[in-house]
């Protein structure tokens, strides 16, 4: 079964270069904001070491590899949660991924310009993690709403899911994404699948930087002592645009 994982971020850090570079797909790439409008899809074959020593040793007409297909996914600013630029389209292709590779510039160039017209890994982190929150928040107080007329009536079910819900807007409302939440029981476990929230998907932090030997420049320390304190993955790609 293959995966799909969406490529996030802010308009013009590069996502549709690290795309390409990914993919191979020949994607347009500019350097100016909301270059992709509707998402590029791109199919690569996972290598799988194990498949080949099989295929090696039983040989087989065809053999099928295991897909991973990225989604470049137009770019997010302030305020998409609410409708800004292109965010309700942004929010409806991210919710159908099962991850997402969260894009982040981690390079200086004054020939690029930057939406916020700065440099800040953290500061952009932000501002993509809010949105998503907050329209998990709005996901989740629309179903507060329908589940709390029915749970009036000591419908035991409707009890329940309010309960879990209920810890969701604490853990969100406290900055933490979804993903943070402990289940203890299969049933919240289920529920909590069930509520297919943007913020418990599982995240990789991608570090675009212009040149190999900037792996570890200060704003890639940056991100991956954040990655770390969230609980992400992290890794840095030369990208640019």
């Amino acid at each position: 079964m293959g995966f799909t994982c969406g490529l996030v971020g802010l308009p013009n850090v590069g996502k549709s270069t690290i795309f390409n570079a990914l993919t191979q797909a020949g994607a347009e790439s500019a350097n100016y904001a909301f270059t992709t409008i509707e998402p590029n899809n791109g199919m690569v074959a996972v290598p799988d070491a194990r498949l080949d020593m099989i295929d090696k040793l039983v040989p087989a007409e065809k053999t099928i590899r295991t897909t991973l297909q990225f989604v470049d996914i137009a770019g997010l600013v302030k305020g998409a949660s609410k409708g800004e630029g292109l965010g309700n389209k942004f929010l409806g292709h991210i919710r159908e991924v099962d991850a997402i590779a969260h894009v982040v510039r981690c390079f200086e160039d004054d020939n690029i310009p930057h939406v916020s017209n700065k440099v800040d890994p953290l500061s952009d982190i932000e501002v993509i993690n809010t949105e998503l929150m907050i329209a998990d928040m709005e996901s989740l107080e629309r179903r507060s709403f329908k589940l709390a007329k029915i749970a009036k009536s000591g419908n035991k079910e409707a009890i329940f899911e309010m309960g879990v819900i209920e810890q969701l807007l604490k853990i969100l409302n406290a900055g933490q994404p979804a993903r943070t939440l402990k289940t203890h029981t299969e049933e919240e476990a289920r529920f909590f699948k069930s509520l297919t929230l943007i913020t418990a998907k599982p995240v990789l932090y991608v570090c675009n930087i212009a040149d190999p030997s900037e792996s570890e420049n200060q704003h890639v320390k940056v991100v991956r002592k954040h990655s770390a304190e969230e609980g992400a993955g992290v890794v840095a790609l030369v990208g640019k645009l």
